[in-house]
């Protein structure tokens, strides 16, 4: 696994700096690596990593939890949370205002309909790094210039408005802004203490490591306070390896939600290419004869910056890093099946 991680990143030049960690209790297993150049220093494999897209999975953790408290309904309309004014007309597809019909579940598996702002404004952002602009204001921008695509529940369609729109729902609920609700609800109860929202907060300890450099369209933006902005909730947890670890092995052992919610989360699912299906800010890998052998079912999330964050039921083991590279967003994932799984699973069927 070694071998294979160190050649994909010296193999391609794009790919500056790189970061992986396997964990197996039942294999005996814990590697950590890192590869390449950040800044002016050679990447260490106990650098945060900024995770992109992998913190729906987290967004989509604090509406769990806030789910067994009782405070939401993954039916509930989002009119029970959204005001009036954001509201109207968010969702106004051939001639009708669809908005109220948007639920809460439909924002999680992204089959609500809206249309994306991410990418449209991700050029924006490059260009203009100290524009002042917040994730409502991505929200705003998603109705006057993107238009939905489908009726709320009829397709799947990837956009981070849905997750710019969890955090609006979870700020109402609990009267704190997203930032401190990832502290209080996840990062402090599990003592992650080199975790934090890009650019929103602060680690509860300031590491010793700089942030790894991260970039897409090939520009670094780790500076970019206005791309922070347009991630958000969407994906805006920097966090170290092993944090990244004590988060998916309390997820996946029932420590953050129970074992029931998480199976909920997995089962309402859209299919978002074929081998992969989409519940609530999960990636799930399935299979597919010929296609997707059984050995590869995993769940998880991946980033547009080449990140995942991934459990392999079958042989226990967390699978997480980021090659940091926006190119390497699908490249990453057939990384981790075809270098990393395919290996795990040959050791567990000699054991």
């Amino acid at each position: 696994m070694e071998e294979a991680f160190r050649k994909k990143v010296q193999g391609d030049k794009k790919v500056r700096n790189a970061y992986l960690l396997v964990h197996s209790d039942k294999l005996n297993i814990h590697l950590k690596l890192a590869e390449g150049k950040t800044g002016m220093m050679d990447a260490h494999p106990d650098q945060p990593n900024y995770m992109a897209s992998v913190g729906k999975l987290f967004t989509s953790t604090i509406i769990a939890m806030l789910y067994e408290e009782g405070k939401i309904d993954f039916s509930d309309s989002i009119s029970r949370f959204v005001n009036s004014g954001m509201l109207t007309h968010l969702h106004y597809f051939n001639g009708k205002d669809n908005s109220k019909f948007i639920t809460v579940s439909h924002l999680l598996n992204h089959t609500s309909g809206l249309g994306d702002n991410f990418w449209p404004l991700l050029d924006r952002v490059i260009e203009s790094p100290d524009m002042p602009l917040c994730f409502r204001d991505a929200i705003e921008w998603t109705k006057t210039h993107s238009r939905p695509i489908a009726e709320p529940g009829k397709t799947f369609h990837y956009t981070d408005t849905n997750y710019h729109l969890l955090a609006l729902i979870a700020e109402r609920v609990t009267g704190m802004p997203f930032h401190e609700i990832l502290r209080r609800y996840i990062f402090g109860p599990l003592d992650m203490k080199n975790s934090w929202m890009l650019h929103q907060s602060i680690p509860l300890e300031e590491p010793e490591l700089p942030v790894a450099d991260f970039y897409l369209r090939n520009t670094c933006l780790n500076s970019n306070r206005a791309y922070a902005n347009i991630d958000h909730a969407g994906g805006g947890v920097v966090a170290t390896l092993e944090d990244l670890l004590v988060f998916l092995q309390a997820l996946q052992g029932g420590k953050l939600i129970k074992k029931e919610t998480l199976g909920l989360m997995m089962s309402d699912t859209a299919r978002f290419v074929l081998g992969i299906e989409y519940g609530y800010g999960i990636h799930k890998i399935k299979t597919v004869p010929l296609f997707m052998p059984a050995k590869f079912n995993s769940w998880g999330h991946m980033g547009a910056t080449g990140s995942f964050l991934f459990f392999h039921p079958q042989t226990e083991s967390c699978i997480m890093g980021s090659f940091n590279e926006g190119s390497w967003e699908k490249k990453a994932i057939r990384f981790m099946l075809f270098d990393i799984i395919r290996q795990l699973a040959r050791v567990n069927s000699v054991i």
